[in-house]
């Protein structure tokens, strides 16, 4: 058994599927999976019966609504974004037309291919979820200018938030490099490596210091409460967290003190409460 990657997530954030057909197996190789389209083929188009969905391993494509006589589209996605999971999860025909912008390579996912990544990774069915909500609100949004409602444009979408300040002096320092990471003076500090499908970027990016990529994309938050900062684990989160060098359980804030190693997969931090 081996692993096929999901876009750019690397050790336990990826998928696990056959890369190999051994000798008498039925079941298709990687290589099977893989479909091409050239710049401005059709992948599927709305109203199609869909049993598959799509990862994309190189390329982009354009996701396009026929509204009325005209043709709207939605917007683009590129290498490690994911499309048509709702023929998966619901049976259901194509909603949009999904057009090559450039050749793309893609991975075709079935129905018992994705059980199987799910069951076996957790934080890419979290992922999911969050994917398919944020799609739901700017579906809404879309509906709500078409009917000629008013759009509340005080409520933010949830993964875009304002710039917060960061405090002056409580920071997250890699002690291997030295690089420090602000921590934000008030509310929350999401830890973690910028996701691609969703589009949430951390307040606290490991991209950098993470060579293992061993952080999930949401991994942990940091928070203060009167005065004092506390971590806390993210649903879904692989590889741990830990705190001086003791395993945190996920959901269950843990106080954090001047000088304590805060661990994120495999990559510890060292929390700094003075200048």
């Amino acid at each position: 058994m081996a692993v096929f990657k999901v876009g750019k997530e690397g050790g336990q954030s990826s998928a696990s599927g056959e890369t190999t057909n051994a000798p008498g197996s039925s079941r298709p190789s990687l290589a099977d999976r893989m479909v091409h389209f050239k710049a401005g083929e059709m992948v599927f188009s709305e109203g199609d019966l869909g049993t598959e969905m799509y990862i994309i391993q190189a390329g982009t494509v354009e996701i396009i609504k026929n509204i009325g006589n005209e043709r709207e589209s939605l917007g683009q996605m590129e290498k490690g974004d994911f499309f048509g999971e709702m023929a998966i999860l619901e049976d259901m025909v194509r909603t949009a037309d999904v057009v090559a912008k450039t050749d793309v390579d893609l991975i075709r996912v079935n129905g018992a291919t994705f059980d199987t990544m799910l069951k076996n990774n957790t934080e890419i069915a979290i992922r999911m979820m969050r994917k398919l909500a944020r799609r739901l609100r700017e579906t809404t949004n879309m509906l709500e200018q078409a009917i000629g409602r008013k759009v509340n444009i005080d409520r933010p979408a949830a993964d875009v938030v304002a710039p917060r300040e960061a405090h002056a002096s409580i920071r997250l320092v890699d002690p291997a490099t030295g690089k420090e990471f602000r921590v934000n003076a008030d509310g929350e500090t999401l830890v973690g490596r910028i996701d691609p499908v969703t589009g949430i970027a951390p307040d606290v990016d490991l991209t950098s210091v993470d060579t293992n990529r061993s952080s999930s994309r949401r991994h942990a938050k940091l928070f203060v409460d009167q005065g004092d900062y506390y971590v806390i684990e993210e649903i879904g989160t692989m590889n741990g967290t830990f705190v001086n060098g003791k395993k945190i359980s996920t959901g269950d804030p843990v106080l954090l003190k001047n000088g304590d190693e805060v661990k994120f997969g495999l990559s510890p931090l060292i929390f700094k409460t003075t200048s």
